[in-house]
């Protein structure tokens, strides 16, 4: 595509939309195509471009393993030095290459074991000894003892990285009880009368795992704001972006123990504006969330009913041909949308594969579901990527898009290389990103006032990157 033919497109989008472009405007949108095919310009352009908001993003995959080296070692914690997992103390006395239980902390100083551990803890350097999905879903019970007394120190580092990447906006996706819900569900167990087991998880302590949840959330969000030292002159930019949190489900435990975190989701985000509404997360492959899926979207069309404001977001879609049978690439996202009443949808990779899936393209843009976009994702778990991917497809069929990170410190990224990604790989324009940049915002769960307070600072910020070309 030629730069006047890019210039032109970003031109007819711009007044399709019923506004001017100003001169700053078509300059950015000049600049953009003179740095194209520059990667290190490209870069440097679209690190400091506002983006919005990040609206996929798992609190516990967002961490750097560098920094979940830190927090273990703060601890305490021991390494089984063949397979990276923590360890409780006690642990071997010395750090020398014999020992098999070394404390972590034995890894400053090693730095075989040092990079070993960050390898197995994220994406680094793997070069498809395993299949990307297996080797990025065991990351998690690797390091995750390392997050349990950590969850404040999570929420700076990702205010703080959100606010290098020029973002106003994250919600994180954080199971916030520690398993309260899912230990009482357990204990309660099953009833296929889903409101006579909700009364039963409410009157069975399921309040008090909320009050829990909340205070516990209160200390969390007063040591990130410690960290960043948001009450003094020396703030990190960090504190003025807007967290949110929707509450996970884990979707591939025992049944009454999903639906006791779904109640529980529903009743926190009714409870407490900091959570603005649900997901289910873990892996849609593997055999409980293949084979409890249409149950999962029964639960929350009962749910939906009860507390119809909550918002629901859902990842459907993350597949791939080959990673299940056929048949199950052939209905998620729909009975997501349209049994589980989500909004948004998260990944939505395979829609191609989904029963008519043009129309449903169709029945997306009218509904205006927006789809979270996580490409690195998509390449590292599942394979797909370049023409493979559907972006192009949501695009061309006008459904609503934002990009989106995921888990960015499994994956070593962010959102600016998300950018980059995008427009590298789908020759996207200027009026392309701003629209996802906007969009991010305008489908974030967030209030109403701090909607309208948000996109005014985006749109000031688009101004001022505007006229530095």
């Amino acid at each position: 595509m030629s730069r006047m033919l890019a210039f032109s497109l970003l031109l007819a989008a711009t007044l399709a939309a019923g506004q001017q472009p100003s001169n700053h405007e078509q300059r950015a949108a000049r600049r953009l195509e003179a740095v194209r095919n520059q990667p290190p310009l490209l870069l440097a352009f679209l690190r400091d471009m506002p983006k919005g908001g990040d609206l996929h993003n798992h609190l516990f995959g967002a961490i750097y393993a560098e920094s979940l080296i830190d927090f273990a070692a703060q601890d305490g914690f021991c390494v089984d030095r063949t397979t990276s997992i923590l360890i409780a103390p006690p642990c071997d006395d010395a750090c020398d290459r014999y020992a098999s239980k070394p404390p972590i902390s034995c890894a400053y100083q090693d730095h075989v074991l040092y990079n070993s551990i960050v390898d197995a803890w994220s994406m680094r350097n793997w070069a498809g000894e395993e299949p990307g999905h297996d080797h990025f879903f065991a990351t998690f019970d690797k390091f995750q003892a390392a997050l349990f007394d950590h969850i404040g120190d999570a929420i700076a580092e990702v205010s703080a990285r959100a606010a290098a990447d020029h973002l106003e906006y994250v919600e994180l996706m954080h199971t916030a009880d520690s398993m309260q819900a899912a230990n009482l569900g357990a204990r309660l167990g099953w009833d296929d009368d889903l409101p006579k087991l909700r009364e039963k998880l409410l009157a069975g302590g399921l309040q008090d795992v909320v009050a829990a949840t909340r205070q516990k959330l209160d200390r969390d969000e007063a040591k990130a704001h410690q960290l960043l030292r948001c009450d003094s002159p020396q703030a990190d930019a960090g504190c003025a972006v807007l967290v949110r949190y929707l509450y996970q489900a884990l979707r591939a435990l025992p049944k009454e123990q999903v639906f006791a975190e779904m109640v529980l989701g529903f009743e926190l985000a009714q409870a407490d504006s900091r959570f603005v509404g649900l997901n289910l997360v873990q892996p849609e492959d593997w055999y409980v969330p293949m084979h409890d899926f249409e149950l999962h979207m029964k639960m929350l069309n009962y749910l939906h009913g009860v507390y119809p404001h909550v918002h629901i977001s859902l990842h459907a879609g993350e597949l791939a041909m080959g990673l299940v049978p056929p048949e199950g690439l052939a209905f998620h996202i729909r009975q997501s949308i349209e049994q589980g009443h989500a909004e948004r949808i998260g990944h939505g990779a395979s829609i191609m594969n989904e029963r008519h899936a043009v129309a449903l393209l169709r029945e997306m843009a009218e509904r205006k579901v927006l789809v979270e976009i996580c490409l690195t994702s998509n390449d590292l778990i599942l394979g797909v990527r370049g023409a493979d991917h559907p972006l192009p497809s949501y695009l061309r069929y006008g459904v609503p898009v934002a990009l989106a990170t995921d888990d960015q410190g499994v994956a070593r990224s962010d959102m600016t290389h998300e950018y980059l990604r995008a427009v590298e790989t789908y020759h996207l324009n200027y009026a392309d990103l701003k629209r996802m940049a906007r969009q991010s915002l305008q489908y974030g769960f967030m209030s109403v006032s701090d909607r309208a307070r948000l996109q005014q600072a985006l749109d000031h910020d688009f101004t001022e990157f505007e006229q530095n070309f």
